[in-house]
């Protein structure tokens, strides 16, 4: 049987550090930089330039947020409408088309949204220009003054051929 007490032991001073360690702005740094490349993942079909992103949808060609004011696409192509609930607002109303003869209301196969996301699919089936149209109103608690004022989401879609 061998002894411990025969092994060279070090001093403790060695394996102790001589303050504690703690990786607070590290891990901070971590953090900050994980949520922002989720954040630009989860949000990657939201352009803020005005033009549409590919579509992120299944089977949709072009995909537009609140932050878009206008989109092209051509005749057959399936729009994808992805509208985000601003702070303290309620979720936007179905988007509408002003022209159903040449934009047509879609089921979107991907609708299941999480909160605060309004989705919605269009399919261009003639060449013309349609505008779609959304709402949203303060999020108030029930029997507490509510400010009278709506949110208006306005795109305007031009179709060709």
């Amino acid at each position: 049987m061998s002894d411990f007490r025969k092994l060279p032991m070090l001093p403790t001073h060695v394996l102790r550090a001589p303050r504690r360690v703690r990786y607070v702005p590290e891990m901070k740094l971590l953090l900050v930089a994980m949520s922002l490349a989720l954040a630009l993942t989860a949000c990657g079909s939201a352009t803020g330039s005005g033009t549409p992103s590919p579509g992120t949808g299944v089977g949709f060609d072009t995909a537009v947020s609140e932050k878009d004011k206008t989109a092209t696409i051509h005749v057959g192509q399936k729009l994808e409408v992805v509208l985000h609930a601003y702070p303290g607002m309620a979720n936007w109303t179905a988007p509408k088309s002003s022209n159903e003869s040449i934009l047509v209301p879609i089921v979107n196969p991907a609708a299941t949204a999480v909160r605060g996301v309004t989705l919605a699919g269009f399919k261009a089936l003639a060449t013309g220009e349609a505008e779609i149209t959304a709402n949203s109103s303060p999020n108030c608690s029930p029997g507490q003054p509510c400010p009278m004022y709506i949110a208006v989401y306005s795109i305007k879609v031009t179709i060709t051929a």
